[in-house]
């Protein structure tokens, strides 16, 4: 996934809308699990270090003990292993942009996600969002759509998405085995009810 020409065009026209305004404009990034979502986010950032932040939706995962208490761990990034209200209230809090905005942030190899650990001052004029579940019209995502100036689709090539996941669960602890299993079940899964909001965003990315 590369930050192509037509797509950095897009960015700067958001800069240059939320500079005039002196306010703040949000981008979200939506696709299924491993689309390259998190690399393209990247690659925005450091392209303009001193005015985007990456904020994802993924420090909303509910906590790994909650999850098993609720029964939903063999499922998890499913939308109702989500907090959607929280992610919805900290993107409202984002747009305000009235004060800095401390966001969670999900790590792998905790299985959890980190409170306060990405600062987002007022004057950051452009806000990066990305996740799955940003287009979806269910399990209290429904706002979130709303509440984004411009949304991208990622949508890579299926087999080399799967292919980065498989790597990617290997990576933070799965065996080979549970890893194929895991990117071809409950991934796959989800990866369905994404692939079915791609329609509502403004652009396509990677086909």
């Amino acid at each position: 996934m590369t930050l192509e020409a037509a797509l950095v065009a897009r960015v700067e026209s958001l800069l240059a809308a939320a500079r005039a305004e002196h306010g703040r404009r949000l981008l979200g990034l939506v696709g299924p699990p491993g689309a390259g979502k998190s690399t393209l986010a990247a690659q925005i950032a450091r392209r303009w270090p001193q005015e985007v932040v990456v904020v994802p939706m993924d420090g909303f995962h509910l906590a790994q003990t909650e999850l098993e208490r609720l029964g939903r761990a063999d499922r998890k990034g499913a939308p109702d292993t989500f907090d959607a209200a929280g992610y919805v209230a900290l993107l409202r809090r984002l747009r305000a942009a009235e004060e800095t905005v401390y966001a969670p942030e999900y790590r792998r190899g905790l299985r959890n996600g980190v409170a306060g650990a990405i600062a987002v001052p007022p004057d950051v004029p452009l806000v990066v969002t990305e996740g799955n579940y940003l287009l979806l019209q269910q399990d209290g995502f429904e706002p979130v759509a709303g509440l984004l100036d411009e949304s991208w689709f990622v949508a890579p090539d299926d087999a080399v998405r799967l292919h980065r996941l498989v790597a990617r669960h290997v990576e933070f602890g799965k065996d080979p085995h549970a890893a194929h299993a895991w990117a071809h079940g409950p991934d796959e899964v989800n990866a369905r009810l994404v692939r079915a909001t791609a329609d509502r965003a403004d652009v396509v990315v990677g086909r």
